[in-house]
């Protein structure tokens, strides 16, 4: 019989829940899931799908040309003639959308970027090309001045100062010349106040209800968008200026949630947080607190970076690339833009 002054010691259990006793410790193993291929594959809790890219693509005038971009290795710029081939590429690597960006020759720009709001321009017939060869293929086109004017910024300049409303007014031109043109969604990355508000309205009056409106909702004064503006050409036409006075400021996150607050109030059907993975907070919690569709982009410098320490050997390209997209999508983004979206596709597919 058990000895009731002295009953044997039950087994001590720690605060966590898991038991001490010899041989059992630690009852609970998380590295048990960790073991296998298959089990890390079934617990995965976010996955990286084709269905999750945005390719954006480079445009510029003349024939046969894929021309390399020098701040950008793996990324070109296309003649429009060279579209149709890049967009069924699109299509069999099963990438929903693409997005259009124009390189402007500068002698075609001017101080109110008059060419963004003429139809068949660049862009226009980069929307058409594509449409032409893919219709299915989802076409993004921005609602910015900065590849159009002489002096790279986003909107006109008025007793130096980039003008609000005077700016609105030729973004809504520009967007109703490229819904025109078959242009699925347009996303405003200008950030002026009441764009989407006026665009939307504008595209509404003018038969274009289903055109849909990306906001670039929380634009932050970037370091990390070089790259992209040498491959628009805006680089030199902007110099030292800045965009402080209308992109947000990187110290902000608060004033991001009003943006994007705004926004969805104006009749924006998605938002995008730019750039991604140094705001990758702002992403979460405006996917957080709105629950809305959230689109990340993987900026030019970001891409750059990334490129330039695989070409000196000191990372994995391949486990970047993805590493970094899982990243932004594990932070609460529906969809990513970025420059890796055909290898990528090639290597989902492949795996």
């Amino acid at each position: 019989m058990p000895n009731k002054k002295n009953p044997p010691a039950a087994p001590s259990v720690s605060t966590s829940g898991a038991s001490t006793a010899p041989g059992s410790f630690p009852s609970v193993r998380l590295r048990r899931n960790r073991r296998h291929d298959w089990s890390r594959r079934l617990v995965r809790e976010t996955n990286l799908s084709v269905n999750d890219l945005i390719w954006p693509i480079f445009v510029r005038a003349g024939t046969a040309l894929r021309e390399p971009v020098t701040e950008m290795p793996g990324v070109l710029r296309y003649s429009v003639d060279q579209l149709a081939a890049v967009a069924e590429e699109a299509v069999s690597l099963g990438i929903p959308a693409v997005a259009i960006f124009p390189f402007i020759e500068p002698a075609l720009k001017d101080s109110t970027g008059s060419l963004s709001i003429q139809a068949g321009n660049l862009v226009c017939q980069a929307i058409s090309a594509i449409k032409a060869a893919q219709p299915d293929l989802g076409v993004i086109c921005d609602a910015a001045l900065d590849p159009f004017t002489d002096h790279g910024h986003d909107g006109v300049i008025i007793d130096d100062y980039v003008a609000n409303d005077e700016s609105v007014e030729i973004l809504c031109q520009q967007s109703l010349v490229q819904a025109a043109a078959g242009c699925d969604v347009i996303a405003p990355s200008d950030m002026m106040d009441g764009r989407v508000a006026a665009i939307r309205r504008c595209l509404d009056e003018n038969g274009f209800t289903q055109v849909q409106i990306m906001a670039y909702a929380a634009k932050y004064a970037s370091c990390f968008y070089s790259p992209f503006r040498a491959a628009i050409g805006s680089t030199a036409m902007l110099g030292s200026a800045s965009k402080a006075t209308y992109q947000m400021d990187p110290g902000n996150s608060l004033e991001a949630l009003r943006e994007v607050e705004l926004d969805i109030a104006e009749g924006a059907d998605m938002i995008m947080v730019k750039p991604a993975m140094p705001y990758l907070d702002i992403i979460s919690r405006v996917k957080s607190q709105f629950g809305v569709p959230t689109f990340g982009y993987q900026v030019s410098g970001e891409y750059s970076m990334l490129q330039a320490a695989a070409g000196q050997g000191w990372l994995d390209i391949e486990r970047a690339m993805i590493e970094s997209l899982i990243s932004i999508k594990r932070a609460g983004a529906d969809g990513i833009l970025t420059y890796f979206a055909p290898t990528v596709a090639r290597r989902l597919s492949d795996s």
